[in-house]
């Protein structure tokens, strides 16, 4: 089978995201009913760390134990990485030792890189320009509360950032709608987006006009790893972009909403919403296991069918 990487959302078609879907389902149904699975006996995956992480460690040292496989942490401090290693030859040793390999780092390019000189797949973990392994999970939660995405509407609130970038990708695959709204400075960039297109993006001075008529309400800190220096002319931007209580009755009576974690009350989100019965998020961080979990089963082993 031809190597496939994960590194931007569009990477993947559609149809394998309906695909990828319905495995996570499955695999989420085997995971709650405590049966044993184990597809990926023998596989080691490669985690490379240069940002800090909670989930993205968690939910894939975690996931690939429960397919049957082995993770192994680095962390670019403790590696030749950390001294100056070019990515092509750590690309080249890495990726002969283990089967299948993510990294959570600072700029896409080198991902890219990586994945250029890899002999196994690569998944995107984390960069500042994408987060392809998040909107899986968010995506497939909805999925679960509400049905199918295609033709709804998701608003989008604060930084146009890696999660905002994500998103206006996943519309353009998936066939729905993303209103952003960003305070003046912040807006989304089409081409660091990747955009094809800006069929399936709205965007909105105005956050309230935003979330109108929308299905699903979600946002991110306002202050991303490798910005902490603007963190004090943030907080003054984006006061009027909090997802609080009137915004969220400004959208859809059954609209959801979603925040990738780690959130700060009173800031992004108010406390009323994150804490609210319209919040997903502890479902919407669970599932980073389950749909990771089907993503790698996917790009080591291909379709499965039982």
């Amino acid at each position: 089978m031809a190597i496939k990487h994960y590194l931007q959302f569009k990477d993947l078609t559609r149809a394998e995201y309906e695909y990828l879907f319905e495995r996570s389902r499955v695999i989420k149904d085997r995971f709650k009913r405590y049966e044993t699975y184990h597809p990926l006996v023998d596989r080691t995956l490669a985690m490379i760390f240069e940002k800090s992480s909670t989930r993205t460690r968690l939910s894939f040292e975690a996931g690939m134990h429960q397919l049957g496989g082995a993770a192994i942490y680095l962390n670019t401090r403790d590696t030749q990485l950390g001294r100056g290693e070019p990515v092509e030859d750590a690309a080249e040793v890495i990726s002969r030792m283990v089967d299948i390999v993510m990294i959570r780092t600072f700029e896409q390019e080198i991902v890219e890189r990586f994945a250029s000189r890899s002999r196994v797949p690569v998944i995107n973990g984390l960069t500042n320009e994408y987060h392809p392994c998040q909107i899986l999970a968010d995506i497939f939660t909805f999925i679960e509360h509400r049905g199918c995405i295609q033709g709804k509407t998701v608003a989008w609130i604060g930084d146009s950032n890696n999660m905002c970038n994500t998103w206006l990708q996943a519309a353009e695959v998936l066939d729905f709608n993303v209103h952003v709204s960003t305070p003046p400075g912040y807006e989304v960039e089409p081409e660091r987006a990747g955009l094809y297109g800006t069929d399936h993006f709205e965007s909105f001075a105005d956050p309230m006009e935003a979330v109108k008529g929308a299905d699903l309400v979600t946002t991110d800190v306002w202050t991303s790893m490798g910005f902490e220096a603007e963190n004090e002319e943030r907080l003054k931007a984006f006061a009027d972009w909090q997802v609080d209580g009137d915004m969220m009755r400004a959208a859809k009576a059954e609209a959801l909403f979603m925040h990738c974690l780690p959130a700060h009350r009173g800031e992004e989100v108010a406390a009323e919403v994150i804490d609210g019965k319209q919040s997903v998020v502890w479902d919407e961080a669970e599932n980073r296991l389950h749909t990771q979990k089907a993503l790698m089963e996917y790009l080591l082993l291909g379709r499965i069918n039982d």
